[in-house]
């Protein structure tokens, strides 16, 4: 609803969707056809680990099957050691993923390091701070 109203308003210059907020990617082609009809750049924020995978094929999605132009997104270097599948950069270029799916996934390290509450992470000191105030602060 809010990129619906900055749109009819002329209050963007950019839809910057957010994969993870509008939560599927049904809501994302809504937000990158809306943009469309506007004749507003759909670009994909990202910002935090995995994202920059998910995004790199929203972004691809738009390219191909809907606004055919090329855009812009953000790079994200954070904790790629995580993922079974990070993405790929040549030419300051994301690489289109060849392999079936999202290309998010974490690798079994990651899993068996960060799931809570036996993973090791969260015997560690940081994991601790986090466990004893979960008030959703930064450290």
């Amino acid at each position: 609803m809010t990129f619906k109203q900055l749109l009819q308003a002329e209050a963007t210059d950019v839809a910057q969707i957010d994969a993870v907020r509008l939560g599927s990617v049904n809501e994302c082609l809504a937000v990158m056809l809306m943009a469309l009809k506007f004749n507003v750049p759909c670009v994909p924020h990202n910002g935090a680990m995995g994202l920059t995978e998910l995004t790199s094929h929203l972004s691809l999605i738009d390219y191909i099957a809907v606004s055919g132009k090329r855009s812009m997104l953000e790079f994200a270097d954070s904790h790629r050691e995580n993922l079974r599948h990070p993405s790929q950069i040549v030419d300051a270029h994301y690489v289109t993923p060849l392999a079936p799916g999202y290309s998010i996934g974490y690798t079994e390290e990651a899993l068996e390091k960060y799931t809570y509450p036996n993973g090791t992470f969260w015997s560690s000191d940081i994991g601790q701070r986090i466990i004893a105030s979960p008030t959703g602060g930064e450290l």
